[in-house]
């Protein structure tokens, strides 16, 4: 089991930057896809950024592609999300998440995701 805490959320003008953070307890965190989700008001969750154990191999929705990173530190037991060229329709929740399945996939699907974090609030002003 893992536990997640997310934080760096903040508000922050178009075209800023911010890193996001997930601190994840247990000691097989290396062992876990990570990926980021965001809620905006009134939508659903939908799949931001996910990256495989070793962190060689990632995967964007498009319209984060060019301006988010996704990163981790198994060392540090934490996954990061670098936010460059913020744009107002970015102002979501964001929540990481951990993936225990086996294989080279790295899923969208926030379903297939065993443990979230509580989420950080993320606010782009145009």
């Amino acid at each position: 089991q893992v536990q997640l805490v997310e934080s760096g959320g903040g508000l922050v003008q178009a075209g800023g930057s911010l890193r996001l953070s997930c601190a994840a307890s247990g000691r097989t965190f290396s062992s876990y896809k990570m990926g980021w989700f965001r809620q905006a008001p009134g939508k659903e969750r939908e799949f931001v950024a996910a990256v495989n154990w070793s962190g060689i191999n990632t995967h964007y929705t498009d319209s984060v592609k060019g301006r988010f990173t996704i990163s981790r530190d198994n060392g540090k037991n934490t996954v990061y999300l670098q936010m460059n060229n913020l744009k107002p329709e970015d102002t979501a929740v964001y929540y990481c998440a951990a993936d225990s399945s086996l294989g080279m996939v790295l899923t969208t699907a926030a379903v297939l995701y065993e443990y979230w974090g509580q989420g950080t609030q993320v606010t782009v002003s145009s």
